[in-house]
């Protein structure tokens, strides 16, 4: 694998909108989910420290490969450096403009 390839995926993420940068994304063998691993962080070259970097820092530290439904995705880029990590949205609103993907409803009985 190619690693100067870096992908942003952007998720749904219990009420939140995480931004995540990792170097290998492929589908599972889980149906349905999207395989993620070798997550990347930025480089602390700033005197200021990003909050929702460092909450996505703790609650990533020690992962290998994690797995995301595929619902939940909202879209993957492969781009040419490493961004910051962060929660875009709290609350999953962000301004009304993101809402996420519609799965069909389950089946109704038969009476």
């Amino acid at each position: 694998m190619d690693k100067s390839r870096i992908y942003r995926i952007v998720f749904h993420n219990q009420g939140s909108l995480y931004e995540l940068h990792a170097r290998k994304v492929a589908q599972s063998g889980m149906y349905a989910f999207l395989e993620v691993e070798d997550i990347v962080f930025g480089e602390r070259s700033q005197v200021l420290v990003d909050p929702t970097e460092e909450r996505l820092k703790a609650e990533f530290a020690g992962v290998k490969r994690t797995y995301i439904p595929l619902q939940a995705v909202v879209r993957i880029d492969e781009v040419e450096k490493v961004g910051a990590n962060r929660i875009l949205a709290e609350g999953g609103s962000a301004g009304g403009k993101i809402a996420a993907f519609p799965y069909p409803a389950p089946p109704r009985p038969t009476e």
